[in-house]
């Protein structure tokens, strides 16, 4: 069923003002996609249907749960590498020798999706920090309540236990239980998952050392880019590190970020404090 041009402005209208997500014209078979499932899991039976029912709703779960299958939660374990690659060497490198005194880092996870990023950062980071005496604070944010959920539990298929996880991190953090793989009680505690909206203004989250926001902009559109970044750069410390997606950059939309590379991986740093 193709969706009527005015049910497809309804809800693309919908997730802009909920999530800042933009779905221009073009985007019709994504919302026919997504939200069909979803009319028979409701049991409206039909898209028009559920799009009548969202327009006599001012707010409330079924607009939530619409936002929610809009929203793009493709992950996987180190995804395309090199990021964790030089957040566990140079950048780690860096962080321990000035953190020393503080006994920890920051780092927050932002669009964590279903945990796979912020469980990837704890692996990565954790020992190392433990063998300096220091402690990891890990904070994983995500729009979607059932991602949090989802992080939170910590338990993943076999299929996402395939993408990108090697054996040997699979035997160090997993164990086996009945419906797939349960991550180790060490990781999870080690991680504190929250839900936030991006794109509206930032609760309290102290001071970050680290920020992964890796292919979280390109869903924004340039003025919601600018705001993001805005607010990112006010918590991230003034020596810290921000990881955006290769297809991501604050060129032209925040210009008081300077990009670096750091073993191999694009970065971008405050104030002109590139890394040597």
């Amino acid at each position: 069923m193709t969706i009527a041009n005015g049910d497809f402005e309804f809800v693309s209208g919908l997730v802009q003002r909920e999530s800042a997500i933009s779905l221009p014209k073009g985007k019709e078979y994504l919302v026919e996609a997504r939200l069909t499932p979803l009319a028979r899991d409701t049991g409206l039976g039909s898209l028009p249907a559920l799009v009548a029912e969202l327009r006599q709703e001012a707010s409330g779960e079924l607009r939530r749960r619409v936002v929610d299958a809009m929203t793009t939660n493709e992950t996987s374990w180190f995804r395309d590498r090199t990021p964790f690659e030089a957040l566990g060497n140079g950048v780690l490198d860096r962080l321990v020798a000035a953190r020393r005194g503080q006994g920890r880092v920051r780092v927050w996870s932002a669009g964590c999706s279903s945990g796979q990023e912020p469980y990837s950062i704890a692996m990565t980071v954790a020992p190392r920090l433990a063998a300096e005496g220091m402690t990891l604070d890990l904070v994983a944010t995500d729009l979607s309540e059932e991602m949090v959920t989802r992080g939170k539990a910590g338990r993943y298929t076999d299929f996402e236990m395939k993408r990108g996880l090697s054996p040997q991190a699979r035997e160090a953090h997993f164990s086996r239980v009945e419906d797939g793989w349960q991550i180790s009680d060490e990781l999870r505690a080690m991680v504190s998952f929250r839900s936030l909206n991006l794109a509206a203004p930032f609760p309290p989250l102290g001071t970050m050392d680290v920020v992964f926001l890796r292919n979280v902009l390109i869903y924004f559109d340039a003025e919601t880019k600018a705001q993001v970044l805005e607010r990112v750069g006010q918590l991230l410390a003034p020596d810290g590190y921000l990881f955006l997606g290769a297809a991501e950059t604050t060129i032209n939309v925040d210009e008081r970020f300077t990009r670096t590379t750091v073993g191999g991986a694009t970065v971008y740093r405050l104030d002109g404090k590139a890394a040597a």
